[in-house]
């Protein structure tokens, strides 16, 4: 049994692997020819080329349910074109036992894509976006509305034109109101900085408006008591999938703190924690397909079957997934019912032709 579970899970692992490189080179060419029309004085050809390469490793993490499913099915397809698999039926091995050995090597790259989407894919996009960014249009430090980053924190509104790497903010606005929602005070800083646990604005222009005079006043440097910390900016200049789970749990307690909406957030951590399951029950899919109604089908026809049953899934995740953010029932469930599903259909094909 044991150069069983060895031959099926060098086979599988393969034929994922193979997928995988298949769909990411194409994922990566089509990014490469998208950067092409930017290219400017400092946005080189190299500089697209970086770019490219540090976002491998996102399109390994949202590519690899699609490359389970058809590579399973590949994989799959090929012993029971050879009737291998009827032969390990014929041998005594059970049903179960053979779906447990084949998804085994599908939870060493589950643990491989839990590992880089929570250390290795956050800084790797951040960085890339940082470095296009800084070399496409250079750093603004005067007061701009256009671009940048806003946040909210109580009656405190502030905008960010730039996010540095170290956790410097460059073009500071802050917009500060009264309960009454009135305007009370606006002021521009052209950096800050985190020292010693606080922000410290530099170069300010704040401008105090009252109900009789409004007054202006310039400081050369000045504390900003704020809870928005350096690991709180690295959440916020990223889009929610691109967070790690850690991250994404830290900054959905935050809003919550700040009573702000943070299903989008929600929706983003529960996809990532339930990723494993999402994948595994694709691989049940396609288990239940070899075994049942794809066993005599060509090669071709298995892996349109699995492009097809990929496409479907994602787009019901996608599709749920706002839904719930507009008619506000659990991101839970948005994300659950396609797993749930492919679970129940696998299981209830393997029964079958048990």
């Amino acid at each position: 049994m044991r150069l069983l579970n060895q031959y099926l899970f060098s086979t599988l692992l393969t034929s994922i692997l193979m997928v995988l490189l298949v769909i990411c080179s194409l994922d990566m060419l089509s990014k490469f020819i998208d950067e092409l029309d930017n290219i400017t004085n400092n946005y080189t050809f190299l500089e697209v080329c970086i770019h490219v390469a540090l976002n491998i490793p996102g399109s390994i993490y949202r590519y690899m349910p699609f490359a389970a499913l058809v590579g399973s099915l590949i994989g799959l397809g090929s012993l029971a074109s050879t009737s291998e698999l009827i032969i390990m039926r014929a041998a005594g091995v059970s049903l179960l036992r053979l779906a447990f050995s084949i998804i085994k090597p599908v939870l060493l790259l589950i643990i491989v894509v839990l590992l880089l989407a929570e250390y290795v894919i956050p800084t790797a996009e951040q960085y890339s976006e940082n470095r296009r960014d800084i070399k496409r249009q250079g750093i603004k430090t005067e007061q701009s509305s256009y671009g940048g980053l806003w946040n909210r924190e109580g009656n405190e509104f502030m905008h960010f034109n730039s996010v540095q790497a170290n956790g410097q903010l460059l073009g500071v606005t802050r917009y500060n109101f009264d309960e009454k929602n009135e305007l009370t005070s606006t002021s521009f800083a052209q950096s800050a900085i985190y020292i010693n646990g606080q922000w410290q604005e530099e170069n300010i222009v704040e401008t105090v408006i009252t109900s009789s005079v409004i007054e202006q006043h310039s400081y050369q440097t000045r504390p900003w008591d704020i809870q928005l910390s350096p690991s709180l900016l690295s959440v916020l200049v990223q889009e929610p999938d691109d967070l790690s789970i850690s991250k994404l749990y830290f900054y959905i307690t935050y809003l919550e703190q700040q009573n702000i909406d943070n299903s989008s957030y929600k929706l983003s951590f529960w996809n990532k924690v339930l990723q494993p399951l999402a994948i595994i029950s694709l691989v049940v899919i396609s288990i239940s397909f070899i075994f049942g109604p794809l066993r005599e089908v060509t090669m071709g026809y298995r892996i349109f079957s699995g492009v097809v049953v990929g496409i479907v899934f994602q787009l019901t995740q996608k599709l749920l997934g706002p839904t719930s953010l507009v008619y506000g029932f659990a991101p839970l469930v948005a994300v659950l019912i396609p797993i749930l599903f492919c679970f129940g259909l696998g299981f209830f094909l393997l029964l079958r032709n048990r």
